[in-house]
């Protein structure tokens, strides 16, 4: 079993994972928004500790940027971190095994490449449209890294270049900026959005532990259920108010302030995703995250905005869709940097035994 870690603005999560990518065992836990950097160790050790037992070795994926492969993070999302050396902190938490970081947008693509929406894709694109919005790039059945492991980043490909909002990297007009949830949110509550609560209400406080059944891996979680399911039928909170997930389910509801939300989203994705595929010459791009559980009012027009765009005759073969693995697609992606190293690690400074 790898012992398994994602790190986001919005959770943190943990499982172990067998060699075929199920996942037997997770936890999650919000992340504690505010933190600082020991307190968010601790609320990553804590979530670690009853599932160290027994693992072979640690993967693990966190929002960049980051050094890679040594693994000190500063996620733009997590400001409590910066240059933390998350993966030495977990190698002398885990002495003796060997620890793989990447990116928590990579390891979702590596996920859906590997057992999801994008098996048998030889160029694909996978994306992550929650806190942040990220990629990873899979091109002739391979992970592309880059020099500094940061390739398919495409949260900051600039998509309202004249009065685009000002984004965390410090540019302003970027995807991210546009998209990513709580930015959405706050432009939605400025446009006059009341949040409906209702199907968006998180349901209980806490953390908690989920146990598979042998032989399964969860699937796509369901428009307006919580990211992350714990004992029971609970969810753990957000640690902050109003969410991005709210305002899906209120544009599924059809409330029209939510619905010119996902409108201005999807049409941005849209815009960026043909821009990756005249770049990359891609098959497919999978969208995975709190946002794309919001459905036809995120995809339809990003559909449209797509094929406004993607009018190269190669450009517009391209397929988008939902990732496939759901709440897990983390975990098992960042299990994949070990299990599968051979397609999604090429570090040649590594030296780890193959699992």
């Amino acid at each position: 079993m790898i012992l398994a870690i994602d790190v986001g603005g919005t959770k943190m999560a943990a499982g172990l994972v067998g060699r075929d990518g199920t996942v037997a065992r997770s936890r999650r836990v919000a992340t504690p928004q505010g933190a600082d950097a020991e307190t968010l160790w601790r609320t990553l050790t804590d979530l670690v500790e009853p599932l160290a037992q027994g693992a072979e070795g640690v993967g693990v994926g966190c929002g960049g940027p980051m050094t890679w492969p040594e693994g000190e993070v500063s996620p733009l999302n997590i400001p409590g971190w910066r240059d933390f050396p998350l993966r030495a902190r977990l190698a002398a938490l885990f002495p003796g095994l060997p620890v793989r970081l990447h990116n928590d947008a990579i390891c979702l693509a590596v996920a859906e490449h590997w057992k999801g929406a994008g098996q048998g894709s030889g160029d694909m694109l996978g994306m992550v449209v929650s806190t942040g919005v990220g990629g990873g790039l899979i091109l002739n059945g391979r992970l592309v890294n880059g020099r500094t492991g940061n390739a398919g980043h495409i949260g900051h490909v600039v998509v309202e270049p004249e009065g685009g909002p000002r984004c965390g990297c410090g540019g302003h007009g970027c995807l991210e900026a546009v998209a990513r949830g709580p930015a959405l949110a706050a432009w939605a509550l400025d446009q006059g959005w009341v949040p409906g609560g209702g199907a968006a209400a998180t349901r209980a406080p806490g953390g908690g532990e989920t146990v598979h059944p042998p032989g399964t891996v969860s699937g796509p979680a369901r428009a307006g259920e919580a990211v992350g399911a714990v004992t029971g039928d609970a969810a753990y909170r957000e640690d902050r108010g109003v969410t991005a997930r709210g305002l899906a389910a209120d544009a599924l509801a059809g409330d029209p302030v939510a619905v010119r939300a996902m409108r201005r989203a999807g049409r941005a994705l849209g815009v960026a995703i043909a821009s990756a595929t005249h770049l990359c010459d891609l098959d497919l791009v999978t969208i995975g995250g709190g946002l794309s559980q919001a459905g036809e009012p995120l995809f339809g027009p990003l559909e449209e905005a797509l094929r406004e765009h993607a009018r190269m005759g190669f450009a517009r073969r391209v397929k988008v869709m939902p990732a496939a693995l759901g709440q897990e697609a983390g975990l098992v992606g960042a299990a994949a940097l070990l299990l599968a190293g051979d397609r999604y690690w090429d570090d040649c400074r590594d030296d780890a035994p193959r699992i």
